[in-house]
């Protein structure tokens, strides 16, 4: 059983992925739109929509209209910053070892 710190640990980060590009270099919030997913002039505008599709967690509703799931700017950037710092030391270590 998780106590109550552990469950909005565990609400935040699955909100994250929403938006985070996955190990394939898609963001879910974007779903199946080329232009979104690999256009560089798109790919890092992430908009913050009314509501997600349940399944794939892509975009829908309101696109203009920030409201809560603005809120999640706050967790990507808490959710980002140990990712990244992950990320960093991976590729140290590669760099070290070689491989």
């Amino acid at each position: 059983m998780l106590h109550l710190g552990e469950v909005a640990a565990e609400l935040s980060r699955r909100l994250c992925r929403i938006f985070l590009r996955g190990e394939d270099g898609h963001r879910p919030v974007f779903g199946e739109s080329p232009i979104e997913q690999e256009d560089s002039n798109f790919r890092d505008n992430v908009l913050f929509y009314e509501f997600f599709h349940g399944d794939t967690g892509r975009g829908l509703g309101a696109s203009h209209q920030t409201g809560w799931t603005a809120l999640v700017a706050l967790m990507l950037r808490a959710e980002c910053k140990p990712a990244a710092a992950r990320q960093s030391a991976a590729l140290a270590q590669r760099a070290l070892t070689g491989k």
